[in-house]
């Protein structure tokens, strides 16, 4: 069946060649814009209600083959990142530092077995449970989304080692931070934004939002574990069954590998990296980072007297501890996480006792073995290019304002709710859709008589469940290509769960409506 499925940049072509059609028959127009600073101190460019005006019509035609270009433009940073993420971890998978990580790991929770409650609930249930609770409990908190990239290329091979598949190890992460990104109990780039262009309280309204978090977090690890309980029962059921080969190898090698002492060059790589962590805490001076650097300081030298793959492992945990520290307290983005991750490609390679040359070869390798995901990135983003180029985006906002009045409560939050969603396959951005939509939303509800903080709701829960399957998402096109899962299959997989989980977000929203919530 799937060999008569396109290939991903195929439909992306064709979802081009659609979006320059629809050019030729949506009348073109736009909305005047402002750019206003919030409270919190971050400045947006917002829609002014109102002020749409139709423009002179711009189909596109031979623009559909300077798309791809185009689209490249408009995602360097995505495309980069990816690149430098490919050459870091190809650098790291050289050391077998993961394999044998997750070796030890599945060796050390297996003996948990022999506890009575273990047992019963089952460890590998357990694992899959809390991994999934932080990584939605991330996206509810501070909005992780890209950031699950990098976490790919460890639960994909975790997950086949314990007996599932790569599917399984995308989910762990990726669809539990998405899971959590629509609960969004406190994400200041979407929640936070959204309030504050709404004029209510930031992160007012937590008590709902605490159980929305929780049963689409509960819903979505029920799923999972009926899913990975399924391949594990029989493996050849997965529809990535043919293409994991390529990762079981390596959980065949991993049972085999011998530990390799310390060199001196890896000796002189744990030097090198704790100088450049107490330099970064004296830059900081920040409480946090010094207590990181010195667990650093300790666990990596015992990991050094251990063997090579052990140091490179810390290294890796670090690189993780950094991440999270630096998004949560600094505002990380791409450039600071693509430079955290550099740093690790140079001390991971210097570990494995390879000179600057070499080193430099195995970050080709990695970076090209990625090359095919960062093309995906640019073609996708090849159609919103078109779209705004078109000049109908705001075509489409407009006949939302128009549709959603006199509708009534549910249906004009419905239709809130359901734009939202759609408007997800065309601007992935947060950030950028809460600056769009919500001066629009806030005036809707006005009119309807909806409360600011339903109409926030709707935008938030509508934020989350369509970026898990969207061909646009950048993140996701990421996430499959270094996980070596063809979209088309991450369809078959996702769509119904996806589907279920707008219908239940929708569900979520009408006690907003009916019931008397703080904040509500």
């Amino acid at each position: 069946m799937f060999k008569k499925v396109p290939h991903t940049y195929v439909i992306i072509f064709i979802l081009i060649v659609l979006a320059a059609v629809a050019t030729w028959f949506v009348p073109a127009g736009e909305f005047e814009r402002q750019t206003t600073t919030t409270d919190s101190g971050k400045k947006v460019e917002q829609i002014v209600p109102g002020s749409f005006q139709k423009v002179e019509q711009s189909p596109q035609t031979w623009q559909i083959t300077s798309a791809f270009f185009k689209g490249f433009q408009k995602a360097p940073g995505i495309i980069a990142f990816l690149l430098i993420l490919g050459g870091a971890f190809w650098i790291l998978n050289e050391t077998k530092a993961i394999d044998m990580g997750v070796q030890t790991f599945l060796n050390k929770s297996s003996a948990l077995e022999k506890y009575r409650i273990f047992k019963a609930i089952g460890v590998n249930n357990l694992i899959i449970i809390c991994i999934m609770t932080m990584f939605s409990l991330f996206g509810a908190l501070f909005g992780m989304s890209e950031e699950t990239i990098a976490f790919v290329a460890i639960f994909v091979p975790l997950a086949v080692s314990m007996g599932y598949d790569s599917i399984t190890g995308v989910c762990l992460c990726f669809l539990a931070a998405g899971l959590g990104f629509a609960g969004c109990v406190l994400n200041p780039f979407t929640l936070g934004i959204a309030q504050d262009i709404a004029g209510i309280k930031m992160f007012s309204g937590i008590e709902y939002r605490i159980i929305v978090w929780f049963i689409i977090t509960s819903i979505g690890i029920a799923f999972v574990l009926w899913y990975a309980n399924k391949v594990k029962r029989n493996p050849q059921s997965s529809i990535m069954y043919s293409e994991d080969e390529y990762w079981r190898r390596n959980k065949e090698t991993a049972a085999t590998l011998q530990a390799i002492p310390a060199s001196k060059t890896c000796k002189a790589a744990y030097f090198l990296a704790l100088a450049v962590q107490v330099g970064f805490c004296v830059w900081t001076q920040s409480l946090m980072l010094i207590i990181t650097t010195v667990l650093f300081a300790a666990l990596g030298f015992l990991m050094l007297r251990k063997s090579m793959q052990m140091f490179s492992l810390s290294v890796l945990v670090f690189t993780i501890v950094y991440l999270v520290e630096g998004v949560m307290g600094f505002d990380w983005g791409f450039e600071q996480i693509a430079a955290l991750f550099f740093t690790m490609a140079i001390i991971s390679g210097m570990a494995l006792g390879k000179n600057a040359s070499e080193i430099a070869k195995l970050f080709i390798a990695g970076a090209k073995d990625m090359l095919s995901a960062a093309l995906v990135v640019g073609l996708a983003s090849g159609i919103i290019v078109i779209l705004e180029d078109g000049k109908i985006i705001d075509t489409f906002l407009a006949s939302l304002s128009a549709t959603i009045s006199g509708s009534g409560k549910v249906g004009a939050l419905t239709i809130m709710y359901a734009f939202q969603s759609l408007l997800n396959a065309i601007i992935t951005s947060g950030t950028a859709k809460a600056a769009m939509l919500m001066p629009m939303f806030a005036e809707i509800a006005n009119m309807c008589d909806i409360s600011l903080q339903a109409a926030v709701t709707a935008f938030h829960i509508g934020d989350g469940f369509t970026n898990l399957i969207t061909p646009t998402s950048g993140v996701l096109i990421a996430v499959l290509g270094l996980a070596k899962i063809p979209y088309a299959k991450w369809v078959k997989f996702s769509w119904k769960f996806i589907l279920a989980m707008v219908v239940l977000g929708w569900a979520l929203l009408l006690p907003t409506l009916f019931l008397s919530l703080p904040d509500f």
